[in-house]
């Protein structure tokens, strides 16, 4: 979204994801409530949904933020590691590392990605890059993906593997060590070369 807006706009869409971000932060997914992240970022609650049709639309843009910027600095410094599935393993992991050093925030990111209404268009298709981002993620740590048998399946599958466990983290249902683990067997399982 950011490249369609006036610098102006750029401006004001930074201390928008930047109040989000800072809040949940603070309290996670309930902290971020579309009036005070209006107030926090300065800017007129009209404005805010001119932007953003929800909550949850809000804290996936912030997850889609994220989730490009992993992407670059897994193209700066790629996995190294000797197959494909370790390639993916790593960087998987490297992106879970860092969810897991801002827990509040990562529950708000991923509870919002995982609520997400069918009728909210604008936040679909923001989820729909996320998912996207992910995908390039995998391919690029697999170094293209192009030897992989059902290669986009592959992918798809992984990364929804990948952001069902974070799920299962962020709700508190298996430990972030657990998390590790199914992405390791996964990745194992679907990428043997």
């Amino acid at each position: 979204m950011a490249g369609t807006l006036t610098e102006r706009q750029q401006a004001r869409h930074a201390r928008v994801i930047e109040a989000t971000i800072e809040l949940a932060r603070e309290g996670g997914y309930e902290a971020v409530q579309m009036r005070d992240v209006a107030a926090q970022a300065q800017v007129a609650l009209g404005t805010l949904y001119r932007y953003f049709s929800s909550k949850d639309h809000l804290l996936v843009a912030v997850l889609a933020d994220w989730a490009e910027q992993m992407r670059d600095r897994l193209k700066q410094r790629p996995p190294r590691a000797g197959t494909a599935a370790e390639r993916v393993i790593d960087a998987l992991k490297r992106a879970t590392r860092s969810l897991e050093r801002e827990p509040r925030l990562a529950s708000a990111l991923v509870t919002a990605l995982s609520t997400l209404s069918s009728e909210d268009a604008r936040a679909l298709e923001e989820a729909q890059e996320i998912y996207g981002t992910v995908a390039d993620i995998i391919t690029t740590a697999a170094d293209d993906g192009s030897g992989i048998e059902h290669r986009d399946e592959v992918i798809r599958t992984i990364s929804l593997l990948w952001l069902t466990t974070l799920l299962t983290w962020v709700r508190g249902w298996q430990p972030i060590s657990q998390t590790y683990e199914d992405l390791d067997s996964a990745v194992r399982l679907l990428i043997h070369q």
